[in-house]
């Protein structure tokens, strides 16, 4: 029954999308054989009013109308170009998580529910909704101790049910997709299914926001120029987020900026500096920094919100970024290409100089141009669609990252559009490359490598008498044969009785069928 409504549900999402004209809007003169008959026959059913819309706008309404799910499955499909392609993760990444707000009773109802407290004991005063997205919405209400303003997300009713209904179905497309498209099975679907559904999880459950905000203010309280809004952890739970309310104009709102009087060139690196601090000083950094979700306060103070999705990278991973930015701003491409087998990114059997000539292609056009018209996102997503061509495996965590910083940048360069990204950034990849690949990360290096080894000794003995037990196993095997155990005997017993009888009943199968043609012969 389930996967009955599973296949149900996604017959419902194909036909809106279908009417919305998601599918016309794909480009089928790249299409051939049955995929651009599909695509033309999509065009008898879709609305009229869809084939003036631009492909973006048609995604919005079609996730509208399906549902607060398919806008977080847009949402998450725009984090991966590897799947979806540049132009459409483009168009995803649009999307706008603004959905109708639910009654602030049953606000009230998620909210007590949770904390297990009346909301009058724990709030001076509630007021209705001020802002509601897929999964949750947001009231801004006063504390009932000190009066002092809050922002409280509440859980949306219900959404839990629905996205693991919905999960269903894109677990049943993902199976197909992977049955029938040989092709796609190299972006495995059903792998990132999983991510995704992982994902939602992890966002549907704001003690976990609550941690990666608390992560991020004990990361940044010594930083310049940025901040993140206080948790209030005793009105905090699975269902509600508490925090402070932050007055400031958000960084969508350029004009409001402007008439509060801050200096927009001075953001605008104050963001990318804040953002690659995060990245490679950190290794955890906020992975929707949309401008909507970016206030300004009146000291010029960028304060983040809404972090119900971050990105981590290890060590490996910030060494990794910051040696191809480095080495790209040297034109030392062999080294850019070494990080990349070093990293363990592009398969060993390919040849190192081969794939430099490919980064030099990317990286030559670039220093002819001026500074402020290179793009740092622009280069990333060049340097990972060469990288396809030499078999580098899909890493989620770069993905992740280039989108981000795609979107970060591009909110510098709306605040000053002569950005000159290298000039800002510079401060601090030099530092953290200083820090990290000069003699300092030799000595960093060795005290892992200390630590490692101490790690190996404590072990030492634990791993001495496991050693010795599967050799005395080896040898006994050796000498007797491999042996089962009864259960494990009567069990392959019975399968190979359960073989014969098959085989038994397929050949007088085969044998009466050969009869009766025989039979009809005559």
């Amino acid at each position: 029954m389930t996967t009955v409504g599973a296949y149900f549900r996604l017959a419902r999402a194909g036909w809106v999308m279908l009417r919305e004209g998601v599918f016309v809007a794909l480009p089928g003169d790249q299409l051939v054989g049955l995929p651009k008959l599909g695509w033309r026959v999509s065009k008898l059913f879709a609305r009229r009013r869809a084939a003036g819309r631009e492909r973006s706008e048609n995604l919005s309404k079609a996730a509208a109308r399906l549902g607060p799910s398919y806008v977080k499955l847009g949402q998450f499909l725009a984090t991966r170009p590897d799947v979806v392609g540049a132009e459409v993760a483009l168009d995803l990444a649009n999307l706008q998580d603004r959905m109708e707000t639910f009654p602030r009773s049953q606000a009230v109802a998620a909210i007590e529910g949770s904390l297990g407290r009346p909301v009058g004991e724990l709030f001076e005063e509630l007021g209705e909704p001020v802002a509601a997205a897929s999964i949750a919405q947001v009231h801004r209400a006063r504390l009932a101790e000190t009066g002092a303003p809050v922002a409280v997300k509440v859980i949306r009713p219900g959404v839990r049910r629905r996205f693991f209904h919905d999960l269903e179905a894109y677990f049943v497309a993902a199976r197909l997709q992977e049955r029938f498209i040989p092709a796609a099975r190299r972006l495995r679907p059903v792998e990132v299914t999983e991510t995704l559904a992982q994902t939602t999880k992890i966002e549907m459950d704001l003690r976990l926001e609550a941690a990666a905000l608390s992560e991020i203010a004990e990361n940044t309280k010594d930083d310049p120029g940025f901040r993140v809004p206080a948790v209030d952890w005793e009105r905090t739970g699975r269902d509600v987020l508490t925090l402070e309310w932050i007055d400031g104009v958000k960084l969508s709102n350029l004009d409001g900026v402007r008439a509060a009087g801050h200096d927009l060139k001075a953001l605008a690196v104050s963001l990318i500096q804040t953002f690659l601090r995060h990245t490679l000083r950190d290794g955890f950094f906020h992975a929707d920094m949309h401008p909507g979700n970016l206030f300004v306060e009146a000291d010029g103070t960028i304060v983040a919100v809404d972090f119900g999705i971050t990105g981590r990278l290890g060590k490996k991973e910030r060494r990794f970024l910051a040696e191809i930015l480095y080495g790209f701003i040297t034109r030392d491409y062999r080294r850019v290409a070494e990080v990349h087998f070093e990293a363990g990114y592009v398969p060993a059997n390919h040849d190192v100089a081969a794939f430099a000539q490919a980064i030099r292609a990317i990286g030559e056009p670039i220093h002819g141009q001026p500074a402020e018209t290179i793009s740092m996102a622009r280069l990333l997503t060049l340097l990972f669609e060469v990288t396809e061509l030499f078999d580098m495996t899909t890493r989620t965590e770069l993905v992740l990252l280039q989108k981000t910083m795609v979107v970060v940048e591009g909110v510098s360069r709306s605040l000053d559009p002569s950005f000159n990204m290298w000039k800002a950034a510079e401060p601090v990849v030099s530092e953290w490359i200083t820090s990290h690949l000069g003699p300092r990360a030799v000595l960093s290096d060795a005290r892992d490598g200390l630590s490692a080894a101490l790690s190996l000794a404590r072990q030492a003995p634990e791993l001495a008498a496991r050693t010795e037990k599967l050799s005395r196993e080896i040898d006994a095997m050796a000498e007797d044969g491999l042996r089962f155990d009864d259960a494990t005997a009567k069990a392959i017993g019975k399968a190979e009785a359960r073989a014969s009888r098959s085989g038994r009943l397929a050949l007088w199968v085969i044998a009466a069928t050969l009869v009766w043609i025989a039979w009809k012969l005559v």
